[in-house]
């Protein structure tokens, strides 16, 4: 989701959370992505804050905790860290976390990272159902129509088999959004664990073994090192020459120079893309006229739409935070996992 947008905040005028907790957090880490933040939606955030009896003031020596909303500047956070070494809290703006991984990594010892992972999880898995029916129902092609078409097309999604890869917030509400269709769904993910609302759950190595009988497939998983580029020519091989491609989360979890060829070649069917590698997709990229394709600009969670979701996930941070006992965080960030 791992989910980003455009953003304006800056580095050293960054407004930051300061508490009267005393030394910093035991650490635990969280995760990526691009997001815009409104100059409204900052000013929402920084209520949120102050809703849950923290105190909002420009980053400094005394600084405990950050909110950091500009998920494309890694460099301004890791300035506004070494600005402020008493630092034992920061909230990121998205559930994807890999631009931060490196930060992360080098401040997970002292640092409790919280991301937005599950807060944005309802408009994101609705603008997955609404990619996953426009590929069924030929959408893309209907929208590029220019006279009336007479050969029937179109796929119902009623008794399909969908796998559903990741299980975080945005793949538990999309199965329940799916529910109604009556679907069978599968889960692939690291634990194999029983997942509410699938039929079945299996393990990220057996993907593979999965993908036969897949009549949609949805990646809703985290980007890391060992998700990297998950679908392949392998794996498009290995689909129905019916089936069709979902991706919601990152565009490197797919290979868009082998998603293109299984297009073209008619191996998988279709294919609805809101995250794509490269991002933003460049004019003239083959994406944007193969057949079955339809591509959203990364925008299934607008401004908007997050602002409130976000200042709901820093109001529940900030309570935790401020009960200093190190409990109670939503979304906290696994440095060992990358998410």
């Amino acid at each position: 989701m791992t989910r980003d947008a455009p953003t304006t905040s800056s580095a050293r005028g960054h407004r930051a959370v300061v508490t009267d907790a005393g030394a910093p957090l035991p650490v635990e880490a969280p995760t990526p992505g691009p997001v815009a933040i409104l100059p409204e939606a900052a000013d929402l955030h920084e209520a949120a804050v102050r809703d849950a009896g923290g105190t909002v003031a420009p980053l400094g020596a005394d600084t405990r905790g950050i909110v950091w909303l500009d998920a494309r500047d890694p460099d301004g956070l890791a300035t506004a860290l070494d600005d402020a070494p008493a630092v034992g809290w920061v909230q990121l703006p998205f559930a994807g976390v890999d631009a931060f991984a490196h930060l992360i990594e080098e401040h997970g010892d002292r640092v409790l990272f919280t991301s937005a992972k599950g807060a944005y999880a309802e408009p994101v898995a609705e603008h997955a159902l609404a990619l996953t029916l426009a590929t069924l129902r030929v959408l893309p092609a209907r929208a590029r129509a220019t006279s009336w078409a007479t050969e029937p097309e179109g796929v119902s999604l009623y008794g399909r088999n969908v796998v559903v890869v990741g299980a975080g917030g945005i793949a538990l509400e999309y199965i329940r959004l799916i529910a109604p269709f009556e679907t069978s769904v599968t889960v692939v993910r690291r634990s194999p664990d029983p997942v509410d609302g699938a039929d079945r759950t299996v393990t990220t190595d057996e993907l593979d073994a999965v993908l036969p009988d897949a009549d949609v497939v949805v990646v809703a998983a985290a980007m890391t090192s060992g998700t990297a580029k998950l679908f392949g020519a392998e794996q498009f091989a290995l689909m129905q020459p019916s089936a069709r491609l979902v991706n919601i989360a990152r565009g490197g979890l797919v290979d868009t120079d082998a998603l293109v060829a299984a297009l073209r070649d008619g191996e998988i069917a279709g294919a609805g893309l809101d995250v794509t590698d490269p991002e933003p997709l460049p004019d003239g990229h083959p994406l944007w006229t193969t057949p079955g394709v339809v591509v959203t600009p990364h925008q299934a969670d607008t401004p908007d739409m997050v602002a409130p979701l976000l200042a709901e996930r820093v109001r529940a941070n900030t309570t935790a935070f401020l009960g200093g006992d190190g409990t109670g965080f939503v979304g906290v960030v696994d440095p060992a996992a990358g998410y």
